[in-house]
């Protein structure tokens, strides 16, 4: 890690390399995702030795952002290492302290009533809208559904999510091609719909669409 770190300085020196220096974090915030993005179709493929070169890729960007984060004064790599460790340290007091979990779902109950507390998050509301606006749309909404089910302590009612997503269904089609606004608000509501029953039954939505699309891919095989 030492070493790796000396090649990232050197990258950044003043006679490093001319595209390394002139990167912000804003100009590398697509490749972070993109390699993100990378490292899930490696364990998709089931790619051990792509899934260790794509995390590798991954690291390459924290490191990239802690640099240009210490050339700022703002914080170093060190800091962000002190601070995921202190923060897995605090959430796991069942292991690291005299708290307790029987089971994975108290695990996460815990997880997330100590980073409330940790974040200072005085109500139910602050709590939703930490959730990024930056996740892709479905992953977003996923997070919300899930989070707003326990918040509430209410167990979802399937009856009336098939009716609403069924009436959202019955406007759209009596609607005109035309009628944006009024189709997007409907659109929006279904695809809502189909979240919260994903929730009832446990099913990841992201994973759910991506294995459609295959299938969707797949029927062109045949031609």
């Amino acid at each position: 890690m030492d070493e790796f770190l000396k090649i990232m300085d050197r990258l950044l020196a003043e006679d490093g390399c001319p595209w390394d220096r002139v990167q912000t974090h804003e100009s590398l915030r697509r490749y972070l995702i993109e390699e993100s993005y990378e490292v899930i179709d490696a364990i998709d493929k089931g790619n051990d030795e792509g899934l260790c070169e794509e995390l590798g890729d991954v690291l390459l960007q924290v490191v990239f952002h802690a640099k240009l984060a210490e050339k700022e004064g703002k914080f170093t790599f060190d800091d962000v290492v002190k601070g995921v460790s202190d923060k897995m340290v605090y959430r796991h007091p069942h292991v690291f302290a005299q708290g307790s979990a029987k089971d994975a779902e108290e695990v996460l109950y815990n997880w997330d009533e100590l980073k409330k507390k940790e974040k200072g998050y005085k109500s139910d509301l602050e709590t939703l809208e930490s959730i990024p606006k930056a996740l892709p749309a479905l992953m977003r909404a996923e997070k919300l559904v899930s989070k707003g089910n326990k918040l509430r302590g209410e167990k979802p009612d399937f009856e009336k999510i098939t009716k609403d997503l069924e009436k959202c269904v019955s406007t759209l089609k009596m609607s005109n091609i035309d009628e944006n606004d009024k189709n997007m608000e409907n659109i929006g509501k279904i695809l809502m719909d189909v979240v919260k029953i994903s929730n009832i039954f446990k099913i990841n939505p992201e994973f759910a669409l991506t294995n459609e699309s295959e299938k969707f891919i797949n029927m062109f095989r045949c031609f």
